[in-house]
Parts: structure tokens; C-alpha cells; sequence
């Protein structure tokens, strides 16, 4: 199955890098989302980001989303992992086995985003429950 859920970022609040040596700083943030689509409700996201001299980065995230899909509800977390180049961007965001609550328990799968021209972010969920 497939849910897709334009979002909003309700509070983004990054902490000064926390380690800074020869161009590269590793920093984190706290990121909280709001979804409505086939996925209604909200998320809180972890990062932690590793961002080179020029613009590369690469961050790995924990992201708990609790709301419903498709009319399903409960709760799951999403792993995040991924990179960013002048050339492309490259992510993997894999449900985590087990995470799934309340009628989304059960669930696997693998999410990931999409942006559009003026910055509007959908999120895709391509998932099964079992």
C-alpha cells in the first residue's frame, strides 16, 4: 500500500555544532512535523548531521510518527539515513521492525520525501501491515 501526506515543519530547533575540525561540523537537531493526507497526525525527529567545507552533508535520524494511515491508528518509527551533494541527494528512511503501535502494529516498510519548486514537502509511505 501505498500513503502519501504533504507535511509542514512545525519547529525546527538546531543546536550549534557540538564538534568542528577542518571544515567538517557535526551538529544536531529537534525537528517536529504535522501531516494530513493518508497520513494525519504528527512527528518528532532526532538528527544528528555531519556537514562538510562547501555544502555536503550527511545526516542519520530517529523519527516517531503518531497519528493514523489511512484511517489507521497508532504509531511508528522511521530510520533515517542519507547524504547530500551538489550532484543529487541519496536517503533510505526504513520503518523500524517492531516500532509499529495500536492498529499500525505490525507495520514495514520504507518512507521517503518529496519537494516541490516553491519548497512544499510531501512525504510517500510505501508500506504493508501484517
Amino acid at each position: 500500500m501505498q500513503a502519501i501526506a504533504p507535511f509542514d515543519i512545525e519547529r525546527y530547533e538546531a543546536a550549534d555544532p557540538y564538534d568542528d575540525q577542518d571544515g567538517v561540523a557535526l551538529s544536531r537537531a529537534a525537528i517536529q512535523k504535522s501531516f494530513r493526507g493518508d497520513i494525519e497526525g504528527e512527528s518528532t525527529l532526532e538528527m544528528l548531521a555531519a556537514h562538510g567545507p562547501g555544502g555536503p552533508a550527511g545526516y542519520v535520524a530517529i523519527e516517531r510518527v503518531t497519528g493514523s494511515v489511512h484511517g489507521r491508528a497508532g504509531s511508528f518509527v522511521l530510520l533515517h539515513a542519507g547524504t547530500m551533494t551538489a550532484e543529487g541527494r541519496w536517503a533510505v528512511w526504513p520503518i523500524v521492525p517492531g516500532s509499529g503501535t495500536g492498529a499500525l502494529a505490525g507495520i514495514r516498510g520504507e518512507g521517503r520525501i518529496d519537494m516541490d519548486a516553491e519548497g512544499a514537502h510531501t512525504f510517500t509511505l510505501d508500506y504493508e501491515l501484517g
